[in-house]
């Protein structure tokens, strides 16, 4: 037999080898192989990583399947699966609960089929009320070769709920204030004028004192300090804590993500003084003027649901809503879910969480949010 040559007559070789899924387990060296395709595919994103694996099961008890697809040695997709159950929200299985993307990542559209299937498979097995992809943009292949979208057809279904703000920056700081339309611009100069300051921690202490006030005074339950120490455990330098004071005070917390050149600002919060100092303008520009920095070129302000203040703080940042293709397969349920805060049926155990005490709520948050997803 001649020896290969030539790239093409490699590539040629690999295209020919059957494509093989397996299961993401413990075993160090594939974890990172898992995480070296994530980071190299185009589709994926950080909610793709292997470390949500670890997240998931230790903070809330979930079950995961992280699915991959490998062909000739090399993996050419991936799908991160876990499942919820719960008495009072219902039972589904998620790509990826407490992430805002996810759904198959693929370099081939064989592998993309075969990780659907597994899906399917999986959901005829565990029966949940239905199963759910939470893409950020709708592969190309996918549409073409199956003739849908995940989200639209006879089997699958959507909701026009969620869209998410994803805007370019650059290395310039004036620039990047400039963007930002005048009378946003204006708060987070009030920010500076009044003396606001931005700090990285290395622990959650002050971020998750922000943020559990900040949530309280939604009516939303909290999820466990624990969770968030495991996300800067797991992640590291891509997990960064970053609180805003004035002197000694406490002001606001974020919590971020960084992915390739990108930035996600994803659990943030403020004290009550927060609104008189424009502290949570401040703590995005702050955020964006850091992360420029550090060479991310990209600031995604992360999913939104349409209808609320947290959509229209980030349109008037300049950003343009970009709708989310989520799909819903359903499985043992008849309609699609709806379970979230715009949902009349939940505003009166809204507004009975915000007379909670605020430790009675801490206490109490993790127990109910862990069944959210």
């Amino acid at each position: 037999m001649s020896q290969l040559t030539t790239a093409a007559e490699r590539a040629a070789v690999a295209a020919a080898a059957p494509i093989t899924l397996g299961l993401l387990g413990a075993d160090p060296l594939q974890r990172a192989r898992w995480d070296a395709f994530v980071l190299a595919c185009p589709e994926a994103t950080f909610f793709h990583r292997a470390g949500w694996q670890t997240v998931i099961e230790r903070a809330f008890g979930h079950r995961t399947w992280f699915y991959y697809a490998e062909q000739d040695g090399d993996i050419v997709g991936v799908l991160p699966l876990a499942q919820v159950k719960s008495r009072l929200f219902g039972h589904a299985l998620v790509s990826l609960p407490f992430c805002v993307y996810g759904g198959v990542a693929a370099t081939d559209p064989q592998a993309r089929a075969l990780l659907e299937q597994a899906a399917e498979r999986l959901s005829a097995e565990l029966r949940p009320g239905h199963l759910e992809m939470r893409y950020l943009r709708v592969p190309a292949e996918s549409a073409q070769e199956q003739g849908r979208e995940p989200g639209q057809g006879a089997r699958w279904h959507s909701k026009d709920l969620y869209v998410t703000f994803r805007k370019e920056i650059s290395a310039d700081d004036e620039a990047n204030l400039n963007a930002i339309p005048r009378k946003q611009r204006a708060m987070v100069r009030k920010g500076m004028k009044c003396g606001l300051q931005g700090e990285v921690d290395q622990d959650v202490e002050r971020f998750f004192r922000a943020y559990a006030t900040s949530v309280h005074r939604l009516g939303t339950p909290v999820f466990s300090k624990r969770y968030f120490a495991l996300l800067k455990e797991e992640f590291g330098d891509d997990c960064e804590v970053r609180v805003i004071v004035r002197g000694e005070e406490l002001v606001a917390g974020v919590l971020s993500f960084f992915f390739r050149d990108e930035v996600l600002p994803y659990y943030g919060g403020g004290m009550d003084v927060a609104r008189d100092v424009a502290g949570n303008d401040f703590m995005y520009w702050d955020l964006m003027r850091a992360s420029a920095a550090r060479g991310c070129r990209l600031f995604d302000f992360g999913r939104s649901k349409r209808g609320t203040g947290a959509f229209d703080f980030k349109k008037n940042w300049g950003f343009v809503a970009e709708p989310l293709r989520y799909g819903y397969l359903l499985c043992a349920a008849d309609a699609v879910p709806d379970v979230n805060p715009l949902n009349p049926k939940y505003q009166l155990f809204i507004r009975l969480w915000r007379r909670l005490p605020l430790p009675l709520a801490n206490r109490l948050g993790p127990h109910i949010v862990k069944n959210l997803g």
